[in-house]
């Protein structure tokens, strides 16, 4: 059984601040650490339901040269690949290969999310609100419609409450889930012990993969179009003399393809 963990820094337990998932500044560390850990989680919890493969990609971009590059590699578990540096968003090579399921750790909420720990889409500063087919969807429903064009299923996902939602919402309640923290608001939580987030995630990945009582792929019917609310006019000049890329009004950009993965890989960068 081949798997990938998507991992991301803003829905790991005790963190609720941007400086604990920003490359440099003085809680980076302390956040590197709790990251670590919990995808460490995910990986004893896939090996011990009989993953022979286990791909983790880094998908925090934490800025500068921790960008895709946060996890402390003198704590990596064994047993398992990594991949780090990788622009967001554009691994597919164990999708093209052959892979049976997908893991989300440490998602957040899309943006606009009111208990959402740190919710954002993308981008922080640049993006609103994205749509696929005019269905509203966060980071997590983007790399699940993406691994869905190679017809694979999301199995786990771990997060604060309103990401499970989330999930399990657009992909449905097959999709076991992990709640780490609860989110009081954008900049606060009540979070698990790290030790005990880490218990739980190491268990219910271990029950998804042993199951597989998965939901089915997220699939889209072309043509599909993926569109963003920008957060201000000047930021369509990024998307600008892009193959496919259209423009409504002064702050929405869309791609129409016929699978969801040609309509983002025209929207979104390549280096």
């Amino acid at each position: 059984m081949r798997v990938v963990i998507f991992c991301d820094m803003e829905g790991i337990s005790c963190i609720e601040n941007w400086e604990q998932v920003t490359g440099g500044t003085a809680l980076y560390e302390e956040g590197r650490k709790l990251y670590t850990d919990e995808m460490n989680a995910a990986v004893r919890g896939a090996r011990a339901a009989g993953a022979n493969e286990v791909i983790v990609v880094d998908c925090h971009g934490a800025g500068g040269a921790y960008n895709f590059r946060s996890f402390l590699t003198d704590r990596l578990e064994s047993g398992a690949q990594y991949v780090f540096g990788y622009p967001w968003a554009r691994y597919i090579e164990a999708f093209e290969q052959g892979c049976d399921a997908i893991l989300f750790v440490g998602a957040h909420a899309m943006a606009g999310t009111p208990d959402g720990v740190l919710c954002h889409t993308v981008s922080t500063e640049s993006w609103h609100n994205a749509w696929i087919n005019d269905i509203p969807v966060g980071e997590s429903g983007i790399l699940a419609a993406i691994a869905g064009c190679w017809d694979v299923p999301v199995a786990f996902a771990s997060g604060d409450e309103a990401t499970c939602r989330e999930v399990h919402t657009l992909l449905g309640k097959e999709v076991v889930t992990a709640a780490v923290k609860k989110g009081l608001g954008r900049f606060t939580a009540r979070s698990l012990a790290p030790k005990d987030a880490c218990a739980l995630i190491e268990m219910r990945v271990a029950q998804a993969l042993s199951q597989k009582n998965w939901p089915k792929p997220l699939k889209f019917e072309g043509p599909v179009t993926f569109k963003v609310e920008l957060a201000t006019p000047d930021r369509v000049s990024d998307f600008i003399g892009r193959k496919g890329v259209q423009f409504d009004g002064s702050r929405i950009v869309y791609s129409t393809a016929n699978t969801f993965w040609e309509a983002w890989d025209q929207f979104w960068y390549r280096h």
